[in-house]
């Protein structure tokens, strides 16, 4: 009987220790090295950098924009904002109370910079993760006259831009635009 159970045992450890090797090891560093390989600004994190080499941001990561010369993003439920170590969503549904109470000072903020008519949801909704680095173009262009106010730059130019820089919608995905990479725009217009 002893020697049966050592029989079946024998091949459940060596596969166990097998599988650890392959799928733990192995596995893992073949596609590190894959995604090094064929997309290493993916794999390291999509950082961008500044004309001196600093990195100053992420291009899939949001970060908090607040000055009026910028391109605000959407609310963050990521922590204190834009906090990659608390990632999440709020998950609260339309109807309730929660959301509708952490919105509204949100829309005040958004009438007091002048921004009229309905407002784009993603001016003051949070994304899915509570990071997302993109706006849809009718948030951007909703904040468009509040730039172009503070920077001295005519409205419709900040509109182009926006306009300029919008991605995806063609096939798949719905229209949008990166908030850092309009932000690094703005700072390049010539004055």
């Amino acid at each position: 009987m002893g020697n049966d159970l050592s029989t079946s045992l024998r091949p459940a450890i060596v596969l166990t220790i097998l599988f650890a090797i392959l799928l733990g090891i192995l596995y893992p560093l073949a596609m590190t090295g894959i995604g090094q390989a064929l997309f290493p600004f993916q794999a390291n994190g999509s950082l961008v950098r500044d004309g001196s080499g600093r990195v100053i941001g992420s291009a899939v990561v949001g970060q908090a924009f607040t000055s009026d010369r910028y391109l605000q993003t959407r609310p963050s439920a990521a922590g204190q904002g834009y906090d990659g170590l608390a990632s999440s969503g709020s998950n609260l549904g339309p109807a309730a109370q929660a959301l509708t109470d952490r919105v509204k000072p949100d829309v005040a903020k958004r009438q007091a910079e002048g921004v009229t008519g309905p407002l784009p949801a993603d001016l003051v909704t949070a994304s899915g993760s509570g990071l997302d680095p993109d706006l849809s173009p009718e948030a951007a262009l909703a904040q468009a006259p509040r730039i172009a106010a503070v920077r001295g730059l005519p409205v419709e130019r900040v509109r182009a831009l926006v306009r300029e820089r919008t991605e995806g919608g063609a096939v798949l995905g719905a229209p949008h635009v990166n908030v850092l990479a309009i932000n690094r725009a703005l700072d390049a217009l010539p004055r």
